[in-house]
C-alpha cells in the first residue's frame, strides 16, 4: 500500500478563505475517498491558509513518510504558501486541481506551479473531478514510482564476487550508485558462499532436492547433475538466503563465472529461487539476484519490481528468429519458475520445469532450471550507462508460447537446456540491436512504463523509448 500525503491549499484572505472552507474541504475529501477506494492510505495534511500553516502541514505531511505528496487546488489559492509547503516537503510533488468551473482551481494550481517553475522546484500538474478515475490512477503511477525511489534510497546490494568475464555493463560506479541512488554496495567474497554452503543444514538441503523431485523433472545424468550436486546448488541458496538476512541486504548479485561453475557448482537453482516467492518450505519474499553479478541488471529488476511486486525475468538477449520477429531471451537458468504459469503456486510452475546437467560451459556440473515462459503482455527494460550517465531503456512486447514440438524446435537453435522466453518487441530488431546498451534484459507482466518513466524521472535519469519506426542508417 502507498502512502499519500494531501494538503490543500486556500486563499490568504480571511473573508475568502471562510466563505470557500465547505467547498474546498468536500473537495478535498471525495479526493481522498476515492485515494482510499482505490487501496492507499491518505494522509491529510489540513487546510493551509495562513503561511504558517503551509510550512507546518507540510512538515507534518513528511514526517508520515508518504510516497509523494498532493497539493489539491480548489479555487484560487495563494501561491506562497505552495511555495513554503514545498520547501518543507520531502517527497515527490503532485500539484492537482479540481476542474470545477465554478470556482478558479486551475488558475490557483497554475500560479504556483509557475511560482516553483521559477525556483526549479521539480513538480507534476493534474487536474480532473476529485473523483475522477484516470486522475486517482495518475496519482496512483507518481505515488508507486516515488515508493519504488524512496526504497532503494539507504538500501543495500550485495555483490558476491567482481566483474565477470570481462564484462563491463555488468559494474557499476559504486560513488555513482550512492549520489544518485542512495544505494550502498557490500562486497563479499564468492569464497563465503562455498563456505557457508558446506555449512548449511542438509536436512534443508535434502527437502529441497526432494521438493524439485516431486514437483519438477530431474534428468541425473550420474556425472552433471546427481542428487549431491543438486543438493550443492540448494546449500548455495541456503548461504545466499542466510547472508542476506545478517548483513542486511535488500538485493544481491552473483558472478559465479567462472570461478564457482568451473570448481563448485553453477549457481543456476540458488538464482531462481532467490528470485521466486516461493520455496520447499512455502511462500516468502522474492530476494531479486542477478547472474553474473550484474550490477545495473539488479538494480533494474529491484526497481521493476518494487513497482509490481512480481517477480523479475533476468536473460540474455539470445538470439532473433526473422521469420517470427521474436527473439529468444535466454540465459543459464536463474529465470524465476515463477514465469511458467506466472502463478504463486509452485505446482502450477514446477510441472513444466526440467532440471538438466549444465551444459559444456559449466565443468563444476549442476543443474540448468529448464522452462519455457508463459504468453503475456510484458514491459521489458534496463538502466544502462552512455558516457557515464544513466538511462532507462524501456520497450513494450509480448511473450509468446507455441505448442511442444515448436518451443523445443525454436529452443534447439540456441541451449535447449536453458530457460527461453520467446519476446515479440515493439521495436525493429534493426533498432534494438544498434541501441540497446546491454546483453541483458529484464521483463514483468503488464505496461508499466508510466511508472518507470516517473521513477526515472524522479532519479534524473533520461528514458529512451522505441516503438516501431523505421530501422536507423548504420
Amino acid at each position: 500500500m502507498t502512502r499519500i500525503g494531501v494538503i490543500a491549499i486556500s486563499d490568504g484572505r480571511d473573508h475568502v478563505h471562510r466563505r470557500n472552507t465547505g467547498f474546498i474541504r468536500s473537495k478535498v475529501d471525495d479526493f481522498a475517498a476515492a485515494l482510499t477506494a482505490a487501496g492507499h492510505d491518505v494522509i491529510s495534511g489540513g487546510l493551509v491558509a495562513t503561511n504558517t500553516t503551509a510550512t507546518a502541514a507540510a512538515r507534518s505531511v513528511a514526517a508520515a513518510s508518504v510516497d509523494v505528496t498532493v497539493f489539491s487546488y480548489a479555487g484560487w489559492s495563494f501561491p506562497h504558501f505552495t511555495m513554503l509547503a514545498a520547501d518543507a516537503t520531502t517527497s515527490p510533488l503532485l500539484l492537482v486541481a479540481s476542474t470545477d468551473p465554478t470556482e478558479p482551481g486551475l488558475v490557483g494550481m497554475l500560479a504556483a506551479g509557475g511560482a516553483l517553475d521559477q525556483i526549479g522546484h521539480r513538480h507534476t500538474r493534474l487536474w480532473g473531478a476529485p473523483d475522477d478515475a484516470a486522475l486517482i490512477e495518475d496519482v496512483g503511477v507518481h505515488a508507486r514510482a516515488g515508493a519504488t525511489v524512496g526504497s532503494l534510497r539507504g538500501s543495500t546490494f550485495g555483490r558476491f564476487g567482481g566483474r565477470p568475464m570481462g564484462m563491463n555493463t555488468a559494474v557499476a560506479n559504486t560513488d555513482q550508485w550512492m549520489r544518485k541512488f542512495g544505494v550502498d554496495v557490500e562486497e563479499i567474497d564468492q569464497y563465503e558462499l562455498v563456505l557457508r554452503a558446506e555449512k548449511a543444514d542438509p536436512g534443508e538441503a535434502a527437502a529441497g532436492r526432494e521438493w524439485f523431485e516431486r514437483h519438477a523433472t530431474v534428468h541425473y545424468d550420474g556425472v552433471k547433475l546427481t542428487p549431491e550436486l543438486l543438493e550443492r546448488q540448494i546449500r548455495a541458496y541456503l548461504a545466499v538466503r542466510d547472508l542476506a538476512a545478517e548483513r542486511h541486504l535488500h538485493f544481491s548479485g552473483i558472478k559465479a563465472q567462472p570461478e564457482l561453475t568451473e570448481n563448485f557448482a553453477t549457481m543456476d537453482v540458488a538464482e531462481a529461487l532467490l528470485n521466486d516467492p516461493y520455496d520447499w518450505t512455502g511462500p516468502k519474499a522474492v530476494h531479486v539476484t542477478a547472474t553474473e553479478a550484474d550490477m545495473d541488471g539488479a538494480l533494474t529488476m529491484q526497481l521493476m519490481h518494487r513497482i509490481t511486486g512480481t517477480p523479475v525475468l533476468f536473460a540474455d538477449v539470445r538470439h532473433h528468429h526473422p521469420d517470427r520477429d521474436v527473439w529468444d531471451l535466454c540465459n543459464s537458468g536463474q529465470h524465476a519458475t515463477w514465469f511458467v504459469a506466472r502463478s504463486d503456486d509452485p505446482a502450477d510452475n514446477l510441472a513444466k520445469v526440467h532440471l538438466h546437467p549444465e551444459v559444456f560451459f559449466f565443468p563444476a556440473g549442476g543443474a540448468s532450471v529448464a522452462h519455457f515462459a508463459a504468453p503475456g503482455h510484458m514491459t521489458l527494460a534496463r538502466l544502462t550507462r552512455r558516457d557515464g550517465a544513466y538511462r532507462l531503456q524501456p520497450v513494450l512486447g509480448d511473450f509468446e508460447c507455441y505448442d511442444d514440438a515448436t518451443n523445443a524446435a525454436l529452443a534447439a537453435w540456441s541451449t535447449p537446456e536453458w530457460p527461453h522466453a520467446f519476446a515479440r518487441l515493439d521495436v525493429p530488431a534493426a533498432t534494438f540491436l544498434v541501441k540497446f546498451g546491454a546483453n541483458h534484459i529484464h521483463p514483468v507482466p503488464g505496461d508499466r512504463r508510466r511508472e518507470l518513466r516517473v521513477a526515472a524521472e524522479s532519479l534524473d535519469v533520461r528514458v529512451e523509448e522505441w516503438t516501431r519506426e523505421p530501422a536507423p542508417s548504420r
